[in-house]
């Protein structure tokens, strides 16, 4: 059955609607076409005042139409047909088909789908149909659901438009195609229209923009939201609910190409506006006026421009030039921007200037700009003025600065040696003037300059000198050798900061005149004189200028004796300097003046410094440590010259530290016959040192380094030297043990020895085998891995004894077995043993297997008469085997492990193993025959075994060395008792 999908009417988003709205059906479930006997549950909703109130229905099949009244806005119905109906307030709604299906395959899909909807296919089968399914679009393949009963369109769009359909497969026999389903596609909401308040604004005017577009009203629920842009240039914050996008003032610069997008919340449905242009209108404004240079010089013949231009200058608009209301006669020159006229200046010139700009829209004025012609400034005339007649320090100075002719306002500035000393504006005749307080600083030519623009003049300079009394001189002393000491030269200087010349200085000593000098200019002038013990003692100078002498402070001077070579020795608590000793430095020089510093050095390295106010010496401490081996030296100074001492040797022996006892191996873990060294090293402590090495307090030996790196001792290792090792290491001090370590020495496992244990002579599927696998030797942890042909049966970890195995046998356990011994040093295997498992008879006792029996002991008799004649040969030769061959095969077997929680049988059990008596080239497979009575006599040893006699077959003798597996063959027919 097709499903037509409706076009619904579209609703407005934004104002009121201009005529009432279908009601319309939804559907629940979403689907058109269901099976037979399913309900679905159909919705009205309609737009008008009352449409919560009763709803009318209408059913149309086969032309004959049936309606009727609900309650509610809800009816459930089965049957297949034409629906419609009417919710109060609002028209007819268009017809939705449902399909009521008997078809055993159908294909589901919604009533509407919108763009950017995400639509669900659903292909439904009854039992009888397998749904391997398949998609078709307009007859083609479009996709394989497999496990999946639903074909998803995530974002459905134009292209997703046409005829759909499924298929999938009978049972019974043969493809089965669902109904077909047109999808349409339809548009969530219409293209917007930009709407535009005005689309020639007077520039400054606001303007609106509005984007009008229309929901479905199947979607008449979902929020749009809009953006506004310029020449692709968004506009505002970005996307916003709103449809309306306010400018608040359109200028020139915005005139452009508008439009408008809208889009549901998600983005996943667009849609874009048809572009519209806007043009701002602008009409005539104030123009501007400016003259160039700014500030034009104004006297005669000076070339002034005025230029006149607007804000929306353009090829229309007309300028005029004024002059205090009179047009110019000048002629304007046409700019880029603007207009301009030029002329040179006259007297007649000054006046107010404007224009006019004229677009066709009226002519605009602007601002007057006032222009003077002026007169510049005549050379100006300085003159200074006192009211004192001697012009000294602190008298009260006038200078006044006059220009005889020009335009006003004038700035006069007043300069002392080129330095500004301030300025003054006159707005009138008469010139300008300034006071200060004189000082000594003041004395120098002085000038004005004068200016109104057209550039300064300069006065003529005139001369100011002041008389300044002498300030107290300083007397300072120097010398060009170190300090005052006899026969060193010593220069007096004296100096005055103020006074005017000429200065005559004076020296003396204690009163008693040196020398004295003059000097035409502020200065200092020098005395010098060589140094004897007489010239200490207070010196001072004296200054004048003719306005009395000043004195300077004294100064005392002390006449020193350099310091002689100082001398330092060394003194310890012992005769030999040891690490940790304190150590006394002491450095003294006999002659020299007070106070004196002294420093002490080691290899040039300052240790520190004492000060001594006295005679006498200083002295300084150490803790000894190794590093203060070496030289040391000491200096004393005493502001004269720096004497060094003579440099002493010291040095300091470091005793042993505990020293550390390592071990060198050519693997991580020790094994017989390796190499070991044991290297002892004290890291720490003077050489030669002597190393003592010891295994469990016992003395190896003991080997001396003449320097350091440690020494070391050399071993060949046995299962002996297995303990606790340690070294001493002695350089005459103290002697020092190292920590204890313990080497163990690994032994590598021996070949193991495999048995296999059965509970009865004749193992039969369903028994259980044990496997005992165990190296004699090696040291523990051992791991044990059991292989049947080469294929892994498990594995086992033991300290001792061996581990086990057990199988519960079936046919395919015949064949060899082995086992392997690890203990990270080397696996061995195990030699071969060969099972041949055969199924038990009904009647054990039968002739055959009593005559097959008979002569497997018969063969043991044989085997058990040469044993005997072999160990009385060699014992008669005198030769002791190593191991007795005469004992019974029990007795070789006298380490066997003791079996736990093994259920007892009244059957005799057999004992596998192989026997290779004297260790030789024969190997015995050996059956021995176990009588069990009790359940709990499992825990049995194997002295008691050996007391009852256990019988014992040997099948077959092998030589060992021999490529062949060793074979143990059991018997079908019952063991011999």
């Amino acid at each position: 059955m097709l499903l037509w999908v409706i076009l619904l009417v579209l609703a407005p988003v934004s104002g009121q609607f201009a005529r009432t709205h279908k009601s319309i059906i939804f559907l629940q479930p979403p689907w058109t076409t269901v099976f037979r006997g399913e309900r679905v549950t159909l919705t009205c909703k309609g737009f008008g005042f009352y449409s919560s109130q009763k709803t009318k229905w209408y059913y149309r099949y086969l032309g004959k139409e049936i309606s009727r009244e609900t309650e509610k806005n809800t009816l459930q119905v089965q049957e297949s047909g034409e629906y419609r109906c009417q919710a109060q307030g609002s028209p007819l709604s268009s017809p939705v088909y449902l399909d009521f299906s008997s078809a055993s395959l159908i294909l589901q899909a919604p009533l509407s789908v919108f763009e950017g909807d995400s639509v669900v296919l659903r292909c439904r089968a009854k039992a009888e149909v397998t749904l391997m399914t398949t998609i078709y679009k307009n007859e083609n393949v479009l996709a394989f659901l497999n496990k999946t009963t639903d074909f998803h369109i995530s974002h459905a769009s134009l292209k997703d438009n046409g005829a759909y359909r499924c298929t999938g497969y009978k049972e019974t026999c043969c493809l089965v195609s669902s109904n077909t389903v047109k999808i349409q596609v339809q548009e969530s909401f219409t293209r917007p229209v930009l709407r535009v308040s005005s689309f020639q604004p007077i520039s400054g005017s606001p303007v609106t923009l509005t984007c009008e577009t229309r929901l479905s009203l199947e979607r008449s629920d979902v929020p749009l939201q809009f953006c506004f842009f310029r020449n692709d240039q968004m506009l505002g914050s970005g996307w916003s609910l709103s449809p309306k996008f306010q400018i608040s003032a359109m200028w020139s610069k915005d005139s452009g190409s508008y439009w408008c997008k809208a889009a549901t919340m998600c983005y996943n449905t667009t849609s874009n506006s048809l572009r519209s242009w806007i043009q701002v209108l602008i009409p005539a404004s104030h123009p501007v006026l400016t003259l160039s240079p700014e500030k034009a010089l104004n006297f005669e013949g000076t070339k002034v421009t005025l230029h006149c231009e607007t804000q929306e200058d353009s090829l229309r608009t007309l300028y005029k030039f004024y002059r205090d209301g009179v047009p110019l006669r000048h002629k304007s020159v046409r700019c880029e921007k603007g207009a301009s006229i030029s002329f040179s200046l006259t007297t007649e010139h000054s006046g107010n200037y404007y224009c006019t700009a004229d677009n066709g829209h009226g002519a605009k004025p602007s601002e007057a700009v006032s222009l003077s012609v002026t007169v510049p400034v005549s050379r100006p005339v300085l003159t200074l003025s006192s009211a004192e007649d001697l012009i000294s320090e602190g008298a009260k100075l006038t200078l006044h600065c006059e220009a005889q002719r020009g335009s006003l306002p004038i700035v006069y500035q007043f300069h002392h040696e080129d330095a500004a000393l301030g300025n003054r504006s006159a707005h009138s005749a008469g010139g300008v003037a300034i006071s200060f307080s004189l000082t000594a600083e003041h004395s120098g030519n002085y000038y004005c300059t004068a200016d109104n623009g057209f550039g300064p003049q300069r006065s003529e300079a005139v001369s100011l000198s002041i008389t300044v009394p002498v300030s107290r001189p300083v007397l300072t002393l120097s010398s060009a050798e170190a300090l005052t000491f006899e026969g060193a030269t010593v220069t007096l200087y004296c100096e005055v900061q103020r006074g005017s010349p000429r200065i005559l200085y004076q020296f003396y000593h204690e009163d008693v005149p040196l020398g004295s000098n003059s000097t035409p200019s502020v200065g200092k002038v020098s005395f010098s004189f060589s140094l004897t013990a007489a010239h200490s003692g207070n010196y001072y100078c004296t200054a004048d200028n003719g306005f009395g002498p000043q004195r300077s402070e004294a100064v005392s001077l002390f006449v020193t004796v350099p310091v002689s070579r100082p001398i330092l020795t060394l003194r310890v608590p012992r005769s030999q300097a040891v690490v940790g000793d304190l150590l006394e430095l002491r450095c003294e020089a006999l002659r020299g003046s007070p106070p004196i510093m002294y420093w002490f050095y080691h290899e040039d390295v300052t240790l520190g410094s004492s000060s001594v106010s006295s005679g006498g010496e200083a002295s300084f401490n150490l803790s000894l440590t190794a590093e203060h081996s070496g030289n040391y030296s000491c200096e004393a100074n005493n502001g004269l010259v720096a004497q060094h001492s003579d440099t002493i040797s010291l040095s300091v022996i470091v005793p042993v530290s505990r020293p550390i006892l390592t071990f060198r191996a050519p693997r991580a873990q020790a094994v017989v016959g390796d190499p070991l060294e044991l290297h002892c090293e004290a890291l720490r402590g003077s050489s030669p040192i002597l190393y003592g090495f010891y295994h469990e307090d016992v003395t190896l030996g003991k080997i001396s380094a003449p320097s350091g790196g440690g020494a070391s001792f050399n071993l060949s290792l046995t299962t002996e030297h297995s303990g606790i090792y340690s070294c001493e290491a002695d350089n005459g001090l103290e002697a020092q043990r190292s920590e204890m370590v313990t080497l163990k020495v690994a032994v590598p496992v021996s070949r193991p020895v495999l048995t296999l244990r059965a509970p009865r002579a004749q193992v039969a599927v369903g028994d259980v085998l044990e496997l005992h696998c165990e190296a004699l030797r090696g040291s523990p942890l051992i791991l044990y891995q059991f292989y049947h042909e080469d294929v892994t049966l498990g594995n086992s970890s033991a300290l001792s004894g061996g581990a086990f195995f057990n199988l519960s046998l079936t046919a395919e356990h015949s064949g060899n077995y082995s086992c392997e011994a690890d203990n990270g040093l080397g696996a061995q295997r195990s030699e071969t043993v060969t099972l041949y498992l055969t199924g038990l008879t009904e009647n054990r006792s039968g002739p055959v297997a009593t005559g097959v029996t008979g002569g497997l002991l018969s063969l043991a008799g044989l085997a058990a008469g040469a044993l005997l004649l072999y160990c009385w040969l060699s014992r008669k030769a005198g030769r002791e085997p190593a191991s007795d061959p005469c004992r019974s095969p029990s007795d070789s077997e006298s380490q066997e492990p003791t079996y736990h929680n093994v259920p007892a049988w009244e059957e005799l059990q057999p004992v596998y193993s192989n026997v290779n008596p004297r260790g030789e080239n024969v190997v015995y497979s050996e059956v021995r025959i176990i009588r069990e009575k009790k359940k709990h006599a499992v825990a049995s040893d194997t002295r008691h075994l050996r007391n009852k006699g256990s019988p014992i077959i040997y099948s077959e003798v092998k030589v060992a060395s021999t490529p062949a597996s060793r074979c143990l063959f059991l018997a079908s027919s019952a063991p011999h008792r």
